[in-house]
């Protein structure tokens, strides 16, 4: 975001403003801050032209909690994972041709929101999410085909929440919730 040596008065770009709307959503989504300080900061923020009124607007927010990083990537073929594993608090998924099968299910996360960005050119995509996690696919853009996908209600407060985001080209993807 901004570094130290930036010049305060300096205008910032776009990416910047961007990264600040995401740590500030991220702040609210992990409880850190409430809906009425997350509404305040985010028009603090749209409105900033400097990097000054930028650092100011994302002032005294809780440190951001960086987890893990972690990009799956192949040419073509597929990308499969199932069972029992490690969920990152980023994960990037990047196939230019080839079938995308991530199963959520069974997944240990450490982090109450994972953010999932997927980078898909041609192929089919699944994902199983737990049966009561809440998913956003507000920031994944389709292509040729749409999303499939039906929202369930969460049966309880911590349910695990998904970011998707990034962009599928030719290519269908399909979410659904696990049975049990």
């Amino acid at each position: 975001m901004t570094s130290p040596r930036k010049n305060a008065m300096a205008r910032i770009a776009e990416g910047d403003r961007d990264s600040a709307v995401r740590r500030v959503r991220e702040a609210y989504a992990e409880e850190r801050i409430s809906h009425e300080e997350m509404d305040e900061r985010l028009d603090r923020v749209l409105a900033s032209t400097t990097h000054g009124e930028l650092t100011a607007a994302l002032d005294l927010l809780p440190v951001e909690d960086p987890g893990g990083t972690e990009t799956i990537a192949a040419a073509g073929g597929r990308i499969k994972r199932r069972g029992v594993w490690q969920v990152p608090r980023r994960l990037t998924v990047q196939s230019a041709f080839g079938r995308v099968h991530l199963n959520l299910s069974r997944a240990r996360f450490e982090h109450p929101v994972t953010d999932i960005e997927l980078n898909l050119g041609t192929g089919n995509a699944v994902i199983v999410v737990p049966r009561d996690a809440v998913v956003d696919v507000t920031g994944l853009a389709t292509g040729w085909k749409d999303l499939r996908y039906t929202p369930r209600q969460p049966s309880r407060p911590d349910a695990p929440r998904f970011r998707l985001s990034g962009a599928m080209g030719y290519g269908r993807l399909r979410i659904r919730h696990a049975w049990r």
